[in-house]
């Protein structure tokens, strides 16, 4: 029997949360951590999971991302398209792949715990204790057993223990997540974790209810409770959020006390929980049946069905065999209990032609679904044959650079042993040696004077590209603008702008893929756009879209830039922006005395997640605008900045940057910058820099 069918109303939803929050302090969203992360966030954010799998694809084929996290995201857009045996698919991948890396190992955890997930909503408890097992002992290996995925495994195989009856090991290993649940929170005291070790809580007292072992159930919500108000304590704790598991606590206590016997304390619970906000939702009438099917209440879990149609819509859902289980036969069962035979009557009707539908539906799916995984696996067969050909030439490869080897020794123990037994020819020898040593040296000053001309012609780049960016800065009464801009190697591809035309103040700062002299080509063809494209006076995110529409025609390179482009009205300070995949600025505030000598607070922008220029052709770039900004600093940089390491490879880091943004004074513009350089420059402690490095600041008077 599918697992759908044994579990109360509910709990399918609890699972497909759990699905979703879970993971603690390793969630989804990325925190400027390189071009390839923030690429996948800005999609991951956006929903726009066709993007995300052709990120997949193109990223992994040029080796910026590995097939681990390539797979990983492509399960996770299947699972969000209920392509659920497509997301199984690909994320088997992920836990049958070889991991070496930390970044993998953690890709890898949140992997397993979405397949462990989603093999216990399809009751294939082997499957699951499979393949959770396995993880929760590679990551106790490996020191990775303090992050939310490491829980929620344990709580995927304590649901697996209690089907099969085996109840004193789930206990344990229920108590165990909750254990590690409790150490993520007391650790990351962060909105995300407190969620995810809440609805794990949940997911745990909903399956001890649908195993009607109500007395464990009760101790859960007592956990529940407990978790609950530490949240609540929290400063900026989700009122919403709070309301909607305070509706959730009175249900499962109100069924836990029910099933235990003790029907006047389980009355007062339900009660409790009928004062809440969301216990008047559909979603909370819909939970509350469990209820009041289990205390025989069956007229008011009937009105509360009544709008589970509504709901279906709302959601967009069509009923499957699973939902036909887990809603319309508790619905029937409701309106036969309170005696509406004619509502039994036309629910029965409805029920028979869902299932007709559903069978048709499933079928349909799961042949789709089987078609394009076979497709997928096709498609591999052919790279994998391609690869064994190649290795077959590599080998012949190396057997005959060995054959070659071997006869050159051959041939050199030979000269040996004719040189011993001609030592009357030592002396001319000597002097045919001295000859070559002479003939080294004159070949070893040309390369060193091939090698100064080099050097001399990268100086000499360098010097070109440097003169491309502006290196004075206006001297206009109500602008303070200074920029900075250092190359990791010779020339980089970093770039920065501005242009000043009439009362308008039009300004660019940018990160080309890649360095050295092709990203230096390719940043040089993005400024001359945005100079030429700027004079006609357009908007940021119309030269962002012109300057795609160039940038896109023959780029076989596959090269891309992410750019700030902001247009600034001198006498208003109106502020029209178009943020193209780059790092979010950071603008502060006025203080309240409108001083501007004093720290001021500062925020990072919430920009919108336009794509990088140069990837795609015939992108329609989105702009932004604020009232004004005058008197508020506004900050641009590359990911040089945040990204910069000390030799102990710790990152500078956002957080570091919006402290001293946020907590230094600052006269000008200028100083900003040289602030940040000294701050970069201690933290790096003498490390190489591992990105070109670019900074602008920008203030309204």
């Amino acid at each position: 029997m599918r697992l759908m069918r044994l579990l109360p109303l509910g709990v399918v939803l609890m699972l497909v949360t759990l699905f979703v929050v879970s993971c603690g302090n390793t969630s989804h969203e990325v925190h400027h951590t390189g071009q390839t992360d923030s690429l996948i966030n800005a999609a991951y954010k956006a929903h726009d999971y066709e993007r995300l799998m052709l990120l997949a694809d193109s990223l992994e084929t040029t080796g910026d991302l590995s097939d681990v996290r390539a797979n990983y995201w492509r399960g996770y857009v299947c699972s969000r398209q209920k392509q659920a045996r497509r997301a199984e698919f690909y994320w088997k991948k992920v836990v049958e792949a070889e991991v070496e890396t930390t970044e993998d190992l953690v890709t890898y955890a949140k992997a397993a715990s979405r397949l462990s997930n989603l093999l216990v909503m399809k009751a294939d408890y082997e499957g699951t204790l499979k393949v959770a097992v396995h993880t929760v002992e590679k990551l106790e290996e490996a020191g990775c057993d303090t992050i939310g995925d490491f829980a929620n495994l344990l709580t995927s195989i304590a649901n697996c223990q209690l089907h099969f009856n085996m109840t004193e090991e789930a206990a344990a290993n229920y108590d165990r997540a909750y254990r590690k649940y409790q150490q993520i929170v007391n650790a990351n005291h962060t909105d995300a974790s407190y969620k995810s070790s809440i609805i794990s809580i949940i997911t745990t007292t909903l399956n001890y209810l649908s195993a009607k072992r109500y007395a464990d159930a009760q101790l859960w919500t007592d956990r529940f409770e407990n978790m609950l108000k530490d949240y609540e304590a929290q400063p900026k704790a989700d009122s919403n959020f709070i309301d909607k598991q305070h509706a959730r606590l009175g249900f499962y206590r109100a069924t836990a006390l029910q099933g235990l016997g003790n029907t006047g304390e389980a009355a007062n619970a339900y009660r409790r929980a009928q004062e809440t906000a969301y216990a008047k939702t559909g979603d909370g009438r819909i939970e509350a049946n469990e209820y009041l099917i289990l205390a025989h209440r069956w007229r008011e879990a009937a009105n509360n069905f009544s709008v589970l149609d509504q709901q279906m819509n709302d959601y967009g859902m069509r009923y499957s065999l699973d939902n036909i289980i887990q809603y319309l036969v508790p619905k029937y069962r409701s309106n036969v209990g309170a005696s509406r035979r004619d509502s039994a009557i036309s629910i029965g009707n409805q029920l028979c032609s869902a299932l007709d539908s559903a069978v048709v539906w499933a079928k349909q799916d799961d042949a789709a679904e089987l078609a394009t995984i076979y497709d997928t696996q096709q498609k591999e067969a052919q790279i994998a044959q391609q690869q064994i050909d190649l290795s077959r030439q590599r080998t012949a490869g190396s057997l005959i650079a060995l054959v070659l080897i071997t006869v050159f020794f051959s041939l050199y123990t030979y000269n040996r042993r004719e040189a011993t037994r001609h030592l009357t020819e030592a002396h001319q020898k000597l002097e045919d040696a001295h000859g070559k040593l002479q003939t080294a040296y004159d070949q070893l000053e040309k390369t060193t004077k091939a090698k100064e001309r080099i050097e001399s012609e990268v100086r000499i780049a360098r010097d070109i590209q440097m003169s491309m960016v502006p290196s004075v800065f206006p001297d206009h009464e109500h602008v303070d603008l200074y920029a900075y801009i250092s190359p990791a190697r010779g020339v980089g591809g970093d770039l920065y702008d501005y242009l000043i035309i009439g009362d308008k103040l039009y300004f660019c700062l940018g990160d080309v893929s890649g360095k050295g002299v092709p990203a230096s080509l390719f940043m040089a063809q993005a400024i001359r756009l945005f100079r030429s494209i700027a004079k006609n006076l357009h908007s940021p995110a119309t030269i962002a879209t012109r300057i795609n529409n160039e940038l896109t025609e023959d780029n076989e390179t596959g090269m891309f830039v992410t750019m700030f482009i902001g247009l600034a009205d001198l006498n208003t300070g109106h502020l029209s922006f178009c943020n193209a995949g780059h790092n979010p600025p950071v603008l502060g505030e006025v203080p309240d005395d409108g001083s501007l000598d004093k720290p001021q607070a500062a925020h990072y922008l919430d920009v919108e997640s336009n794509a990088p220029i140069g990837l795609w052709p015939d992108l329609q770039f989105v702009g932004e605008e604020i009232d004004t900004i005058i008197g508020r600093p506004l900050f641009i940089y590359s990911d040089g900045l945040n990204e910069a390491e000390n030799p102990d490879q710790e990152q500078f880091g956002d957080d570091r940057l919006l402290d001293i943004l946020s907590n230094n004074r600052f006269k000008d513009a200028r100083q900003v910058i040289d602030t940040l350089i000294d701050a970069v420059e201690k933290h790096r402690n003498g490390a190489e820099p591992n990105d070109d490095l670019t900074m602008m600041c920008l203030r309204i008077q």
